[in-house]
C-alpha cells in the first residue's frame, strides 16, 4: 500500500464503517482491515491519519487501531518458518520507531495513551538493544519545560518498567534496569524535586498544580517499579530527598485539589495512596535502610485514616493506607509498635471496624452493578476495597496477637449481633459487618479452589454456622435481605472445608432454592456455591458429595439452574452455567431422563449467544456441557448421537457460515467427539463438509489447527475407505494441510499427527503415489530446520510406516530418494536420537518398528547396512533401559510451542470433549521387550549362528545382560 491520498481516503471510510453498530456494515469493514495489516506502509498510513486526519473520531480510532495491531504483530513469534509471516516489513519497523514518540508527545492525551501503551509494547520486544536511543529521546524531553510533554513520557516511561514488577529476576533483567537507571534515575529525581518547587511556586494556580500533581503521581509510580526488585544504590543514597518530600506530600492539604465528586478519587488521593504504595514497599523489602523513617510514616498514615471520610473517593487511598500498616505489623522487630493493648483496641475501634462497614455505595454496586461487585467480592479483585484492607490488618495482626485481637473482636461481633436481633429489618448491616468480621477472624490462609485452609482454632465456625448462617437461608423468602442471603452463602463457600459434611448437605437443598432469588448476586453465589462443593474430595479421591446423595435433588437442581438463566442480568452468568457443567459431571447417568429437554435449552443458548459472543468463560463451560450431555448419554446407547448431531448440527453450520471465530474451534472439537463415537461409517452430513475443512483460511488462524487436526484425525479414523473412494480428489488437499503444518516450528506435531492418521487408516493403494513426495519434504525440513521436537515426531512417524507397510518397504523408498539413504538415516538419526521419544505409545511405536528393521530387513544382514545392525539393537535396548534424553539445545528453548506434542492431539481446551489415547499397534505387541526376543528368534532360526555372533563381537556387557534377560522371559533362545 502507497502512502497515498487515495490510500488514506479508503482507509478513512473504513475505519468510519468498524464503528458503525450495524454487524452488516462493521464486519465486512473489520474483515477488510484484517486483510490489509499485512502489507507494507499500513501501520505507516494509520500514523499519517492519527496526526493528519480533521476528524477526531478518525484520530481516535486509528490510534486504537494501530496500538491493536501492533499488539497483535510486532512480537515476532520463535524463528519464522514460511507458514508464519512475519507481518511488519523491517523499513515499516524502522519508521514507526524513528516517529513514534515525537507523535507520540504532539498528540492530544487520549491519542497520547494509545500510542504510549503501543510504545510500552514495542519496548517491550526491542528495548533495550533494537531501540538503544529510546531512553536518550525520552530523557530529554524533560528539558522541554512543557509538562504535556513530560506527562507523556513518564506515562510512556510507566507503561514501559511497570513489568519489571512482575518479572522473574534474571541477569538479562538486572542488566536492563541497570542500563535503565544509570539513565533514568538522575534526571527522575531532579525532575521530582523540580516539580515540588513548582508546586510550592504555583500553589495558588488550581490549572497549573493538576499538571504537576499528574507527574508526581507518575514520579511515584516509577519509582515503585524502579525499585521493586531490589534497592538501588542510587536511591538508597538519594533516601533522604524521596522519602522527606514523600512525607510531605502525605502530609499536605490543599484546598484547590479537593474534589465534590464522592465517586471519583481526585489527584491529591491518587497520589497519597501510591506514596503509601511505596512505603509499604520499603518497608516489607528494605526495612533495614527504611527504619530511620518508619516511624514518621506510621504517624502521617495512622493520621490519614483517623481524618479520612467514608466517601468512595477515598477507597484506594484507605485501603493503601490499611495494607501499609498491615504490612509493617507483621514484621518481628516493628512488633513493639502494636503491643500495647490500648493501640490494638484503638486500631482495631478506629481503623478495622469502620472500614468494614457496608455503606450506601456498596449498597448501591450491590444492586444496580452486580456484575463488578461479584468480581470484586468473589474473585479477589476487591485489592483495593476497604473491607478487604482492614481483613489484611486483621490477619496481620492476628500473627503475633491472634488472642487479644480475638478478645476485642468477639466482643463487638456480640454487640453488632444483638443490635440486629433488636431489629432486623433496620439494623441488618451490623450483622453482615458481624459476619465479615467472623470471617476476617477466622480465615488465616485461603485459595480460590480450596477456600479457607487454616483457621483460627478461637472461632467456632460449626456453631457461628448453625446459629447465625442457616436461619437466614432457612427463612420463607429467598428475596428478603438479600445482602445477609449472600453473605450467608459465601460463608459456606469459604468455609467448606471446616463445616461439617452432614451441614454441608444440609445446606444443599437451601442453596437449589436460593438460585431462584431475583437479586443477581445471591442466585450467582448460591451456583458458585454448588459448584465448589460438587468439587470437593472426599476418600479415595471421589467427590465428598455423591451423585447418590443428590438423588433427590437432581430434577430441582437442573430446573432451577437452568431457570436462573432466564432471570434479568443473568442470561450469560458464567457461574450458573459452571455450575451446569461441574453438576452434569458430578451426577453423570441420572441425568439421562432430562437431557432432551436440557439439550434444547442449551442449543437455544448456543444460537443465541453466536450471534454476539462476549462472555468467554461462558461460552466455554456452555460447551463443556454440550460436550458432557453428549459423552454420558451415548456412553449408555451410542445410538442417540444421532439425535445430538440433529439438535446441534443446524447451529453448528450457522456458526461456520457466519465465521463466528470465538466459536469455530469450540465446534469442531463438539463434532470430533460426535464423529469419534459413530462405530462404522462416516454419515453423508459429516462427508458433505469434509471439503470444507481443507479450505486454506481456515488454517490461517493458530486456535483452529489443534482441534481441526483432531477432526481430520476423526475422519480418517471412521472413513478412511469413504475418502479413498467418494472423495479421493481431496487427498491432495489433505497433504496440502499437512505439508503447511510441517513448515512451521510451532505446528509440525500436528502435521504428523495427520500424517500419523493417513497412513494408519487410509486404504495403501489410495496414498501410493504421494508417499515419496511426503518423505521428500520432510527431509527438506530436516535439512532446513532440525528441531528436537521435529526429530521426536519424525522417528515416531518413520516406525509407524515401517509397522504399516513393512521395513523392506520403509529402507526401499529411503534408497529410492538417495542411494545408501537408509543407512545414513539409521546412522545420523535413528541412533543417536531414538533415545528423546517420550511418551509410552511413542515409545512402543518405535520399539516395535525398530524390532522389524533388525528382524525383517534382509539388506540389514547381508550389506554394507549389516555394521549398523548391533549399533541398532544397542539403541533399542537403550530405550528400553536407560532414563529418557530430555536435553533441549540452547536456541530452541525460545521457540514458541502452542502445546506439548504426543502421539495424539494434546490440544484439549474442552476437557469434557477428550480424546482417548489411542495406540495404533495396540493388541498386536503387548510387550516390546518380549516382542523383540521372539523376533531375534525367528531371525536366528532363519540364519543359524549369525545372530549370536554379531551379539558377542560387538554390543556391550550390560546390553547384552539385559537382551539375556528379554530371552528368559520369553523363554526362547538365539541359534
Amino acid at each position: 500500500m502507497e502512502l497515498s491520498d487515495a490510500n488514506l481516503q479508503t482507509l478513512t471510510e473504513y475505519l468510519k464503517k468498524t464503528l458503525d453498530p450495524d454487524p452488516a456494515i462493521r464486519r465486512p469493514a473489520e474483515k477488510f482491515l484484517e486483510s490489509v495489516e499485512g502489507s507494507q506502509n499500513y501501520p505507516l498510513l494509520l500514523l499519517t491519519l492519527l496526526e493528519k486526519s480533521q476528524e477526531n473520531v478518525i484520530k481516535v480510532c486509528a490510534s486504537v487501531t494501530f496500538k491493536n495491531y501492533i499488539k497483535r504483530n510486532w512480537r515476532i513469534v520463535g524463528i519464522l518458518v514460511e507458514d508464519e509471516p512475519n507481518k511488519i516489513c523491517e523499513s515499516d519497523r524502522i519508521a514507526i520507531k524513528a516517529n513514534i514518540v515525537p507523535l507520540m508527545l504532539s498528540s492530544p492525551e487520549q491519542i497520547q495513551k494509545q500510542l504510549s501503551d503501543a510504545i510500552s509494547i514495542i519496548g517491550r520486544e526491542d528495548f533495550p538493544q533494537k531501540w538503544p536511543d529510546l531512553l536518550t529521546e525520552m530523557v530529554n524531553r524533560f528539558q522541554s519545560g512543557d509538562f504535556h510533554v513530560i506527562n507523556g513520557v513518564l506515562r510512556t516511561a510507566h507503561s514501559l518498567f511497570k513489568r519489571y514488577r512482575h518479572e522473574f529476576k534474571s541477569n538479562e533483567l538486572w542488566t536492563e534496569i541497570k542500563l535503565v537507571l544509570d539513565a533514568f534515575a538522575l534526571p527522575l529525581t531532579n525532575l521530582f524535586k523540580a516539580t515540588i518547587e513548582l508546586c510550592s511556586t504555583h500553589a495558588t494556580d488550581a490549572s497549573a498544580l493538576k499538571v504537576l500533581f499528574s507527574s508526581l503521581i507518575l514520579i511515584a509510580k516509577l519509582f515503585y517499579s524502579l525499585n521493586f526488585q531490589d534497592l538501588p544504590e542510587f536511591f538508597e543514597d538519594n533516601m533522604e530527598t524521596w522519602m522527606t518530600n514523600f512525607h510531605s506530600l502525605l502530609t499536605l492539604d490543599n484546598k484547590l485539589l479537593q474534589t465534590d465528586d464522592e465517586e471519583e478519587a481526585g489527584l491529591l488521593e491518587l497520589l497519597k495512596s501510591q506514596i503509601c504504595d511505596n512505603a509499604a514497599l520499603y518497608a516489607q523489602k528494605y526495612d533495614e535502610e527504611f527504619q530511620p523513617y518508619l516511624p514518621r510514616f506510621v504517624t502521617a498514615i495512622w493520621n490519614l485514616l483517623v481524618t479520612t471520610g467514608q466517601e468512595v473517593k477515598y477507597d484506594l487511598l484507605v485501603s493503601n493506607a490499611i495494607q501499609f500498616l498491615a504490612s509493617v505489623c507483621e514484621r518481628p522487630h516493628y512488633k513493639h509498635l502494636f503491643e500495647d493493648q490500648n493501640t490494638l483496641t484503638s486500631i482495631c475501634e478506629k481503623v478495622i471496624v469502620p472500614n468494614m462497614e457496608f455503606r450506601a455505595a456498596d449498597e448501591e454496586a450491590f444492586e444496580d452493578n452486580s456484575e463488578e461487585y461479584i468480581r470484586r467480592d468473589l474473585e479477589g479483585s476487591d485489592i483495593d476495597t476497604r473491607r478487604r484492607a482492614a481483613c489484611d490488618l486483621v490477619r496481620g495482626l492476628c500473627k503475633f496477637f491472634e488472642g487479644p485481637v480475638t478478645g476485642i473482636f468477639s466482643g463487638y461481633v456480640n454487640s453488632m449481633l444483638q443490635e440486629y436481633a433488636k431489629n432486623p429489618s433496620v439494623n441488618w448491616k451490623h450483622k453482615d459487618a458481624a459476619i465479615y468480621l467472623v470471617t476476617s477472624l477466622a480465615s488465616k490462609a485461603q485459595t480460590q479452589k480450596h477456600g479457607i485452609t487454616q483457621a483460627n482454632e478461637l472461632v467456632n465456625l460449626t456453631e457461628f454456622f448453625v446459629n447465625h448462617i442457616q436461619p437466614d437461608l432457612k427463612s420463607a423468602s429467598v428475596n428478603e435481605f438479600p445482602v445477609l442471603k449472600a453473605d450467608g452463602i459465601k460463608y459456606i463457600m469459604i468455609f467448606r472445608n471446616h463445616v461439617p459434611k452432614e451441614q454441608l448437605l444440609v445446606s444443599i437443598p437451601l442453596l437449589i432454592n436460593h438460585l431462584q432469588a431475583e437479586s443477581i448476586v445471591v442466585h450467582t453465589y448460591a451456583a458458585h456455591a454448588l459448584e465448589r462443593l460438587f468439587t470437593m474430595r472426599g476418600t479415595n479421591n471421589t467427590t465428598l458429595i455423591t451423585a447418590a446423595e443428590m438423588a433427590p435433588f437432581v430434577e430441582v437442581l437442573l430446573t432451577n439452574l437452568f431457570k436462573a438463566l432466564t432471570l434479568p442480568g443473568s442470561s450469560e452468568n458464567e457461574y450458573i452455567m459452571k455450575a451446569i457443567m461441574r453438576s452434569f459431571s458430578l451426577l453423570q447417568e441420572s441425568i439421562i431422563p432430562y437431557i432432551p429437554s436440557v439439550i434444547t435449552q442449551l442449543t437455544q443458548k448456543l444460537l443465541a449467544v453466536s450471534k454476539n459472543p462476549s462472555k468467554p468463560h461462558f461460552n466455554h463451560y456452555m460447551f463443556e456441557s454440550i460436550c458432557l450431555s453428549i459423552r454420558i448419554t451415548c456412553k449408555a446407547n451410542p445410538d442417540a448421537v444421532g439425535n445430538f448431531e440433529e439438535a446441534l448440527f443446524m447451529v453448528f453450520t450457522e456458526i461456520l457460515q457466519n465465521d463466528v471465530q470465538e466459536f469455530i474451534p469450540y465446534v469442531f472439537q463438539v463434532m470430533s467427539l460426535l464423529l469419534e463415537i459413530h462405530k462404522n461409517e462416516i454419515p453423508s452430513s459429516y462427508m458433505a463438509l469434509f471439503p470444507h475443512l481443507l479450505q486454506p483460511v481456515l488454517w490461517e488462524r493458530t486456535g483452529n489447527i489443534p482441534p481441526l487436526v483432531r477432526l481430520l484425525q476423526a475422519y480418517l479414523e471412521r472413513g478412511a475407505n469413504t475418502i479413498a473412494s467418494a472423495a479421493a480428489d481431496k487427498i491432495p488437499g489433505l497433504l496440502g494441510v499437512f505439508q503447511k503444518l510441517i513448515a512451521s516450528k510451532a505446528n509440525d506435531h500436528q502435521g504428523f499427527y495427520l500424517l500419523n492418521s493417513i497412513i494408519e487408516h487410509m486404504p495403501p493403494e489410495s496414498v501410493d503415489q504421494y508417499r515419496k513426495q511426503i518423505f521428500i519434504l520432510l527431509f527438506q525440513r530436516l535439512q532446513n530446520s532440525k528441531t528436537t521436537k521435529f526429530i521426536k515426531s519424525f522417528l515416531v512417524f518413520i516406525n509407524l510406516y515401517c509397522i504399516k507397510y513393512g521395513a523392506l518397504a520403509l529402507q526401499e523408498i529411503f534408497d529410492s530418494i538417495q542411494p545408501k539413504m537408509f543407512g545414513m538415516v539409521l546412522e545420523k538419526i535413528i541412533i543417536p536420537e531414538i533415545q528423546k521419544v517420550s511418551g509410552q505409545v511413542e515409545k512402543k511405536i518405535c520399539a516395535v518398528g525398530i524390532t522389524k528393521i533388525l528382524t525383517e530387513c534382509p539388506p540389514m544382514m547381508d550389506t554394507e547396512y549389516t555394521k549398523l545392525w548391533t549399533p541398532l539393537l544397542q539403541a533399542l535396548i537403550g530405550l528400553f533401559e536407560l532414563p529418557e534424553d530430555d536435553t533441549i539445545p540452547d536456541d530452541e528453548h525460545f521457540i514458541d510451542i502452542e502445546d506439548t506434542p504426543g502421539y495424539q492431539t494434546a490440544f484439549s481446551q474442552l476437557a469434557f470433549a477428550g480424546k482417548k489415547e489411542h495406540d495404533p499397534v495396540g493388541q498386536m505387541v503387548n510387550n516390546p521387550r518380549i516382542h523383540l526376543a521372539q523376533s531375534l528368534h525367528k531371525l536366528s532360526t532363519a540364519c543359524p549362528g549369525r545372530v549370536p555372533s554379531m551379539l558377542s563381537t560387538s554390543l556391550n556387557a550390560e546390553a547384552l545382560q539385559y537382551l539375556q534377560g528379554y530371552l528368559q522371559a520369553a523363554r526362547v533362545t538365539l541359534l
